[in-house]
């Protein structure tokens, strides 16, 4: 997954690179600690969107710069600006649907905690499928320390992640979270080892995804999609029943079942 890249965007506040079937993307702003501010919030609902009918990808990642800040929240010193209450539901609003065409992008999508995640950049992570964390990265819930919550639909994917008790906790008591307290409550899907390069944290996580069918990852991840709209379980099933349905006729199906099985005799 590292040879090969493409569409690389060097200049970008968001770099985009293509790694086979793989998208990677980096928040670029390491002397800001990756702090989200408007720039590059607007290019990350843009990259999710623009890639969204990309049939050759599998899997995205995204990352930030560095190895000390996966993203330190929103900017502060570019946000203090908003005085209003209509500013500020404007700009919820508006991230929140930024942070959506990551949570509706049709296949995985990874989050790689190269650093920490602090405030929204803990609902960027939230937004994502799965988080994967280098050692020594934590996930701070510090919103609650300039006074104002959490904004951008991150306190609902908390919910949904580890419970609505401990989330409310985490919230509450604005706690920081290591690699492994957040591999123990399900925040974190994997955790690298002291020393391990980040990328290496992330192959090894998504060379079992990879190795599956573009299909049978977006049959997933609609179901994903479909749970965390609150669908009810009548309309999961049909969906469920729809996917399998879909699979199982396809060729890519029939070519594996041929590969697993025994040998006639």
């Amino acid at each position: 997954m590292k040879d090969d890249p493409e569409k690389s965007a060097p200049s970008s506040v968001l770099l985009a690179e293509r790694r086979g079937e793989v998208l990677w993307l980096t928040v670029n702003r390491p002397e800001k600690h990756n702090a989200l501010n408007r720039a590059v919030l607007g290019a990350i609902g843009e990259a999710f969107s623009a890639h969204a009918t990309d049939d050759r990808l599998k899997v995205a990642v995204i990352t930030g710069a560095g190895d000390k800040y996966f993203a330190a929240g929103g900017d502060l010193h570019e946000l203090r600006a908003m005085k209003t209450a209509a500013e500020a539901r404007a700009f919820s609003l508006e991230t929140r649907a930024r942070f959506d065409a990551v949570r509706e992008f049709p296949v995985p999508v990874v989050a790689a905690l190269n650093g920490d995640a602090l405030g929204g950049g803990t609902e960027l992570a939230l937004a994502c499928d799965f988080r994967v964390t280098a050692a020594g990265a934590c996930f701070g819930f510090v919103q609650g320390r300039i006074a104002v919550g959490s904004g951008w639909g991150g306190g609902i994917d908390l919910m949904d992640v580890v419970g609505p008790v401990r989330a409310h906790r985490l919230m509450s008591r604005t706690e920081y979270v290591d690699g492994a307290e957040a591999l123990a409550m399900g925040l974190a899907d994997a955790v690298g080892s002291p020393g391990q390069a980040m990328e290496d944290v992330c192959d090894e996580f998504l060379d079992p995804m990879v190795a599956l069918t573009r299909p049978v990852l977006r049959a997933f991840k609609k179901m994903a999609r479909a749970r965390r709209r609150g669908l009810g379980r009548d309309e999961l099933a049909a969906l469920e029943t729809e996917l399998f349905t879909e699979l199982w006729v396809d060729d890519d199906h029939w070519a594996a079942l041929e590969r697993v099985m025994p040998e006639k005799r």
